[in-house]
């Protein structure tokens, strides 16, 4: 497949989380991207059949000592040729490793140097540790998921993924077409807590306006309103409405036998609970199913809560091949979709060191020097 990145090529330093998710955006579009293993067993390798891994899908993988100076210089050799590499590490970790960005810049002034970091490259917490849980919470977004009694964590989808592996695919992204016009390299700094904040912006703007309260449950977006939630049905499941607009509004009303009836002002926010109560009441009287026959593909803004296994089988998924079968289970297609330059998987997670060979025959290592470095344990076998 030729993705529209296809002809670039980018070293990915292998860590977890969103650094990962960022490579595979990247090797889903067609960069030709190379991760570099650990020759030894790791925390990382978390799941034990490295195809469930599905944010390591497509691309190859080179295990290297990073450890062994030599097998720094073996990545020094690989990034010399490279249009651009990620590292995921706490800041000052690359450079003591002897693969900071000055360095690699030195010896490749084209590179594109991607930083991923939940904190940022400076600031009184650059160099704690945290998780996606904690970056979120500085930013006020998990402040503001949750119901009243307490935040809860939404996965780690808004740190992690959406503030952090999309924000540096975006970056490097940008930095490499810079590049193409500038002929000069540079580092992207990608924090989590950046990206958080970003993904904030439009409510930043509300609360700015006077639109949203900073409290849990008391906005049109965070389940406050009745109508923008989640219902539970007859059977124990669960819908999902979103009828903001007007129109939208009238027809949830009209769908749910509410119609003609003396009603409170839909953003009257003093009625809210007492119209969730009556929604929540009529919900109940129907099956999630039977709740799909009567609203589904209409303009109420109506869709089921679907578990992760059914949402692969729903008609609208498989008709748009939202999903891929990749080494024998259901995974997310690649994303965006593009017309000419046809994105897709290259093919699941490689296990640790599975292109060793190949990848360093095609950047001019010869076959004594593989071996060598092999048996001064440089870089690994495949595991």
């Amino acid at each position: 497949m030729a993705g529209p990145l296809s002809g670039l090529t980018i070293v990915e330093l292998a860590g977890i989380g969103p650094g990962p998710m960022c490579s595979m955006m990247l090797g889903d579009m067609g960069a030709d991207v190379i991760r570099i293993d650990r020759t030894k067993t790791h925390v990382m390798d978390r799941i034990a059949d490295p195809k469930f891994a599905v944010h390591n899908r497509s691309r190859r993988s080179v295990s290297v000592d990073l450890q062994k100076k030599e097998g720094v210089e073996v990545v020094m050799r690989l990034i010399e040729k490279a249009d651009g590499m990620t590292e995921p590490f706490r800041p000052g970790v690359a450079e003591r490793l002897g693969l900071g960005p000055d360095v690699c810049l030195k010896r490749n002034p084209k590179l594109v140097y991607g930083r991923m970091t939940g904190w940022g490259q400076e600031g009184p917490l650059a160099k704690a540790a945290g998780h996606d849980i904690n970056y979120i919470a500085l930013t006020g977004a998990l402040h503001a998921i949750g119901g009243k009694d307490k935040p809860t964590p939404p996965l780690n989808l808004v740190g992690d993924f959406g503030g952090g592996g999309m924000l540096l695919a975006f970056g490097m992204v940008c930095g490499l077409l810079e590049a193409q016009r500038s002929g000069k390299g540079q580092v992207v700094d990608a924090a989590m807590v950046d990206g958080a904040a970003l993904l904030l912006g439009g409510i930043y703007g509300m609360m700015g306006a006077g639109l949203w309260k900073d409290e849990r449950e008391s906005n049109m977006l965070d389940g406050g309103a009745h109508f923008y939630g989640t219902y539970t049905t007859k059977d124990g499941k669960y819908v999902s409405i979103g009828s903001i607009e007007p129109q939208f509004y009238e027809l949830l009303l009209e769908k749910t036998g509410l119609k003609g009836q003396s009603l409170p002002a839909q953003m009257d926010r003093n009625a809210w609970a007492q119209l969730k109560g009556r929604l929540e009441q009529i919900f109940k009287t129907k099956t999630r199913d039977e709740w799909c026959q009567i609203m589904e593909g209409t303009d109420i803004c109506f869709a089921p809560v679907l578990t992760m296994k059914e949402a692969s089988q729903h008609p609208h998924a498989k008709a748009r091949n939202a999903y891929v079968d990749v080494a024998g289970f259901a995974q997310p297609a690649a994303a965006p979709r593009f017309s000419r330059t046809k994105e897709g998987v290259r093919g699941p997670a490689a296990k640790r060191g599975q292109h060793t060979d190949e990848v360093l025959g095609e950047r001019g290592f010869s076959s004594k020097e593989i071996s060598e470095l092999k048996a001064a344990g440089v870089i690994g076998p495949q595991q």
